[in-house]
């Protein structure tokens, strides 16, 4: 019988996504439809209104912040930021729940649709890099499959 090797591992990438749900979709071709008989009336010009709902839905589409292993990928709707975790010194937070990420040189970036609920995932997928303020995931960080679990 001729000997297989054993299948690899498979190392599950944790990654983390940040975004406004795409149900506001729903709602903005909902302003859409309303907007068609003002847009197009007699009156020249009111096709410009359409402008509102278009740049809602680069807004929509374009805004997120996804965390990876290796760091932050800011994203608006004029920009793009990557930023490595090593780059933060740590997160600062809102009355309003807003998160932003302070970098070494003291200066802060916002991190869109990321609230404080958001605290524990980001420090998941940091992998200890940001400490969870909650305490909701240290169990699963120290037992991440790279530190062997102690046998009883």
């Amino acid at each position: 019988m001729p000997e297989t090797p054993e299948p690899q591992r498979q190392v599950k990438r944790r990654k983390a996504t940040f975004r406004v749900p795409l149900i506001a979709l729903l709602a903005i071709f909902g302003l859409m439809v309303c907007l068609a008989p003002t847009a197009f009336a007699d009156v020249p010009g009111l096709w410009a209104l359409y402008v509102v709902p278009l740049g809602l839905i680069v807004f929509v589409v374009r805004t997120r912040t996804v965390a990876t292993p290796q760091g932050l990928a800011v994203r608006t709707v004029f920009g793009h930021r990557d930023l490595p975790w090593e780059a933060l010194k740590g997160l600062s937070i809102s009355k309003r729940a807003k998160v932003r990420a302070v970098l070494t040189d003291d200066s802060t970036i916002p991190l869109p649709s990321v609230r404080t609920r958001h605290l524990p995932v980001l420090a998941l997928v940091s992998g200890g890099r940001l400490k969870d303020p909650t305490g909701l995931i240290d169990d699963l960080v120290s037992e991440s499959p790279e530190t062997p679990k102690p046998t009883e």
